[in-house]
């Protein structure tokens, strides 16, 4: 078994404890339907970064709220590169896993879809045939 990457990233409207938990489940529910073989359990931890216009809110919080009890979380603060996307949380979580890297599926969501388009395509085809 390998350790894999699994990378997503949102964006809230503003700086606000209740935006900040609500797109932090979003994000990581999202990830969990992508890839329907994940469980908490097969997570050898999970990083979370905000950008500096973020600070009301642990995002590892709601990932504590889903039931992410004994995954290893933590949180830190993007670099401010000039330019860069405001408000935005992202999430790398480490998983155990048999899966082949071309075989995740990285979730980007909201004006986060701008960082990876890619992986945002595969989101929103992923979301319309659900529907």
């Amino acid at each position: 078994m390998l350790i894999r990457g699994i990378r997503g990233a949102i964006t809230v409207q503003q700086d606000s404890p209740d935006e900040i938990l609500a797109a932090t489940r979003q994000l990581l529910q999202t990830i969990e339907e992508a890839n329907p073989t994940l469980k908490p359990s097969d997570l050898a931890g999970a990083l979370f970064t905000v950008t500096h216009d973020l600070k009301t809110a642990f995002p590892a919080q709601a990932a504590r709220q889903m039931g992410w009890d004994l995954v290893p979380l933590m949180c830190a603060q993007e670099i401010p590169v000039p330019g860069s996307l405001k408000h935005c949380i992202r999430v790398l979580l480490l998983w155990n896993t048999d899966q082949a890297q071309n075989e995740i599926n990285h979730v980007y969501l909201g004006e986060a879809a701008s960082l990876r388009p890619e992986f945002a395509q595969t989101t929103i085809k992923q979301e319309v045939s659900k529907c």
